[in-house]
């Protein structure tokens, strides 16, 4: 992808390749500080809305990371490291998505990276670090598991699908759409719907999901 304003083209590949290597390592540090982890160290920012020095210090080295892998990218970050002012480019981080998950030892959690312009995301990386699930992809490129390619199934049939649900803190403002979520999709497919997932990991465990249920479906077509 060309880079307008220096004349040079971004390798989404290689930047890719980078990115997932930082994740990497900023799992190993959230798995490392969990063994340890002092909850008397923890902020409540809203309700049901919580940060720790694990948060603030992963998104430090993520981000120092990333401004040497791109320097000329701004930041939109989770707990407000870098800044975004007229960059063409815009990291997107957030160190420990599923901070309260994190705080009471119950997966799941991640670390949540992408790249985007001014018009499209261009780089997506989640790092499911209980699962040890590394899910990726770039613009042009199909979705990855691990190396492995993943993508969405064609269930179309509720009965047999399997629904994930996470929630937004927000609970006053987003309570009656998550009532008629959970009311209508409890009726149709109670034995297939989970609510034990954080945003990013969500997406991408649904990803994975599909995948299994499509290809139970061609082994029971072919048998």
């Amino acid at each position: 992808m060309r880079n307008k304003n220096k004349n040079i083209m971004l390798d989404l590949e290689k930047i890719t390749l980078n990115v997932r290597e930082i994740a990497l390592r900023a799992g190993a540090f959230l798995r490392n500080e969990r063994s340890g982890f002092d909850r008397s160290k923890v902020e409540k920012k809203n309700a049901h809305d919580y940060v720790s020095y694990v948060d603030k210090e992963s998104e430090r080295r993520i981000v120092a990371q990333l401004r040497e892998l791109l320097p000329e990218a701004g930041f939109i970050a989770e707990e407000g490291s870098g800044s975004l002012t007229t960059e063409n480019y815009c990291w997107l981080v957030d160190p420990l998505d599923g901070t309260t998950n994190f705080i009471h030892n119950n997966a799941p959690y991640c670390v949540s990276i992408a790249l985007r312009n001014k018009e499209e995301l261009l780089v997506g990386v989640v790092y499911e670090v209980c699962r040890d699930e590394l899910y990726w992809t770039y613009k042009g490129a199909p979705s990855y598991l691990n190396n492995k390619e993943i993508h969405v199934s064609d269930v179309s049939d509720m009965d047999e699908a399997f629904v994930a649900l996470g929630f937004p803190y927000d609970s006053q403002k987003y309570k009656p759409l998550a009532e008629h979520i959970v009311h209508e999709l409890y009726a149709v497919s109670y034995t297939h719907l989970r609510a034990h997932e954080t945003g990013r990991n969500l997406v991408c465990r649904l990803l994975l999901e599909k995948k299994k249920k499509k290809k139970k479906k061609h082994k029971e077509n072919t048998e």
